[in-house]
Order: C-alpha cells, then structure tokens, then sequence
C-alpha cells in the first residue's frame, strides 16, 4: 500500500501528466482513501490543492475528475501559449536567481538522459519541470499560475513527442533537446531577445507535433473495409 498524502499528490499530478489517467476521468475518492491508507479529509485536501493547480475539476454533487480537453479548452491553448511562454521568457532573463539557473540545468541533464534511453516518461516530467523552473524565474505571481495551466496541456496533448516513431520525429526530439541547450546559455546571459526567438521556434516545434497527435495521419478509407462481392460481378 502506497502511503501520505505528498505521494498521492505526486501520484495524481503524474499520473495525469503522462496521460495514465485521461483527460476527463472521474477520480474514486474512496478508492484512493484505501490505497493510499488515508482518511477522506485528507484525500479532499489533495483534491482541493489539484484543483487551484489546474490538474482536476470538483463538481458538486459529482466528485472530482481529471481536467478536461475540449475544443473550447484546446482552442484557449493555442491561442495564448506563445504568447505567455514569451513574457515568462523575458522575466525570467531579468530575475532568475543562480540557484534556479542550477537546477535547469541539472534537470536539463536528466532530460537530456532520459531522450538518449528513450524513456519517454521521463522526458515528460523532466520537459515539465525544465519549464515550470523557467516560469519560477519569472517570480510573477500573475503569469506562474497560468503557465502552471499551459504546462499541464502541453504535457498531456504532447506525450507522443517523446515517444519517436520514425527518424523525422527523433531529430525533431533531438531538437528540442538543443533548443533547451539554447535556454540555458540565453538566459545565463541574460540575452532576452536570444530566449523570447527561441521560444516561438520551441513552440513551433511543439504545436507541430501536437497536431500531429491532435490530427494524425488518415488510413485509406477503404483500409479496414472489405469490400462485398455482389451477385453480378459473380456472374461476370
């Protein structure tokens, strides 16, 4: 039995992230109370801080379920991502701290380890830490939670960036490693045009890549279909 209310935290916010549990899923209170040895109270409490976050719904009368993906949702998304990776780029150059500047790059590392054994998990997680720390740099309490929200979606429409399927999309990958590099070396300039350039060309990146996975490739229309023989083209 797993147990505490932090790794239920842990648990949930992953679990969403990677897309184990999908988007709109109802989330049994009574079920994680037992698995992971708490009351109801403290389970409520991890849901209510789920929800300020972004990562869950609570519904009256309904329970708590994983924060959907709609039309409207995904059309917010594309419309305002740029433009708050930009503005959190730029404050982020003007206020990071050497500390924070240490822990991008030492999470760069894992994320750069984990592209390299292919453990796309992992490359989930660490892409998302690698920018919530760059949005910790900004030290705007008006944008953070906003990006926290962004971040959430990015991870979840684009899981199968990091799991490569052809050559074209493990350059793609190997990209995005590079742009990261970018990122750091920007910032620890303090280049503030160098970072905002390389977030719309990361973005670019990413929003091909998740309508890839938003509108894939169509099979032949006809791919599963077996066509009937019909009792003339018998007789013919």
């Amino acid at each position: 039995m797993k147990g505490g209310k932090s790794n239920l935290y842990d648990d949930l916010k992953r679990q969403i992230l990677t897309m184990e549990l999908d988007p709109d899923q109802d989330l049994d209170e009574a079920s994680l109370s037992e698995q992971y040895g708490l009351s109801r109270t403290p389970v409520r409490e991890i849901f209510r801080r789920l929800e300020g976050e972004g990562y869950i719904d609570i519904r009256a009368n309904r329970g708590a379920r994983v924060s959907p993906m709609n039309h409207q949702t995904l059309r917010h998304f594309f419309l305002v991502a740029p433009m708050i990776y930009a503005a959190i780029g730029r404050l982020a150059v003007q206020n990071f701290k050497p500390k924070q500047l240490v822990d991008l790059k030492e999470t760069q590392d894992r994320f750069r380890s984990a592209s390299s054994s292919g453990d796309a998990l992992a490359m989930v997680l660490e892409n998302n830490r690698f920018h919530e720390i760059i949005g910790e740099m900004s030290f705007n309490a008006y944008l953070q939670p906003s990006l926290g929200r962004l971040l959430i979606d990015h991870a979840r429409i684009g899981h199968t960036f990091f799991r490569p399927k052809n050559d074209d999309m493990r350059e793609r990958l190997q990209l995005a490693v590079e742009h990261h590099d970018g990122f750091i070396e920007a910032i620890a300039r303090h280049d503030e045009d160098t970072v905002v350039d390389l977030v719309f060309e990361h973005w670019e990146l990413s929003r091909e890549n998740m309508e890839m996975f938003i509108a894939p490739q169509g099979m032949k229309a006809d791919a599963l279909v077996e066509v009937p023989v019909t009792s003339m083209e018998k007789s013919s």
